[in-house]
């Protein structure tokens, strides 16, 4: 696995939360983190089939329009009655021509449930798949998974996206209920950020 040997590490993200979520936990490595923001780049039209291959397509085009290591994220839902969708989709499933619908969304995924006559508890998976690529081509890829099930009616308005119908495996609240610290500590990304932290841990 290569090492992260540079001070300097470009977030392909345009969310605000998502850099300083990532920024707080490089810092004590001495990096410093820019977003695709600070650098005008468009968002790449996310064209893949599969977590890795869209966080790729952003890592790339970040690191290559640069010259800096690149970091992005690629996460979703995936309901196994539901065949593993929303997985890519999940954003997706929310969209409107007035921005993003989560209730919509989550709504979604409970009727298509319910119309599969899905037995419970109906087990999902939050999925995070980090990939940090270089200019020069190369990437390191690391994946995160919380398991659990998708509830119904919605419970909580902390977090976002489908966090008020997931609860966690182990838990009997939801993450739409839970302390936002909290989740970060157990959740999918947290899981794949542990693992990416092992390239900046000094040797």
């Amino acid at each position: 696995m290569r090492k992260f040997t540079s001070n300097t590490l470009l977030v392909a993200t345009h969310n605000q939360g998502k850099l300083e979520e990532i920024s707080a936990l490089l810092t004590p490595f001495g990096i410093k983190t820019v977003s695709a923001k600070d650098h005008d780049l468009p968002e790449p039209e996310e064209t893949g089939t599969t977590f890795i291959e869209n966080a790729r397509i952003k890592a790339h085009a970040a690191a290559k329009a640069t010259g800096l290591p690149a970091l992005a994220d690629d996460s979703g839902i995936e309901i196994d009655a539901l065949g593993n969708a929303p997985g890519v989709y999940t954003a997706d499933w929310a969209e409107t021509p007035n921005g993003r619908d989560f209730v919509m969304a989550m709504q979604r995924a409970h009727d298509e449930l319910e119309a599969a006559n899905a037995p419970h508890p109906r087990l999902a998976q939050f999925c995070c798949t980090l990939v940090l690529a270089w200019p020069d081509g190369h990437d390191e890829i690391f994946e995160g998974v919380m398991a659990g099930q998708v509830v119904w009616p919605m419970r909580g308005d902390q977090g976002h996206g489908y966090d008020p119908i997931f609860q966690p495996e182990g838990y009997d609240i939801t993450f739409g209920e839970m302390d936002r610290w909290e989740k970060n500590k157990i959740s999918h990304r947290a899981d794949a950020f542990a693992k990416l932290v092992s390239l900046f841990e000094q040797a």
